[in-house]
């Protein structure tokens, strides 16, 4: 399973104007509904639920909310650059700029794991973070995260 198989173009937004953590979740749980017919409200909750144990903010700017949905049929992402950074309560207590929406079925263990493990590193790639965070366009951004998931496919 590669990064392309959880993100279509659709699934990018390039200039989220969220002004706050529940705002941005919010924008990204309507979003990860259209992509996947999920119902909005237990995308939100589902990855409301997992912030309550704990910041997704991995640091550097950057956050990896996710949950496992019932009823979901497979592992979808939404990703967003916003366009001003926003505070995530993250491990380093920097403002996110750089966010990827993970959702998974209830019964995706290893899948779940493997996913968020290829997110986390896209995303600590110092390079495709300044790339992402210079395009405002989502296609550009969807077209660097398929390259790069095919430069490190395995």
């Amino acid at each position: 399973m590669e990064l392309v198989d959880l993100l279509t173009p659709d699934g990018v937004v390039a200039a989220s104007r969220a002004s706050s953590k529940k705002q941005l979740l919010q924008d990204l749980a309507r979003k990860a509904a259209e992509i996947t017919g999920a119902d909005e409200r237990a995308i939100f909750d589902v990855v409301l639920e997992r912030e309550r144990l704990g910041s997704t903010g991995v640091g550097n700017g950057i956050a990896i909310p996710h949950g496992k949905l019932p009823g979901l049929k497979r592992l979808a992402g939404v990703f967003a650059r916003l366009e001003k950074p926003v505070d995530f309560e993250a491990i380093d207590e920097q403002p996110v700029d750089l966010v990827f929406l993970l959702l998974a079925p209830e019964g995706a263990g290893a899948d779940h794991l493997k996913a968020l493990a290829r997110v986390s590193r896209l995303l600590r790639d110092k390079r495709i973070c300044e790339k992402l965070r210079g395009s405002d366009k989502a296609e550009a951004i969807y077209a660097l995260i398929a390259e790069h998931a095919a430069s490190h496919a395995a």
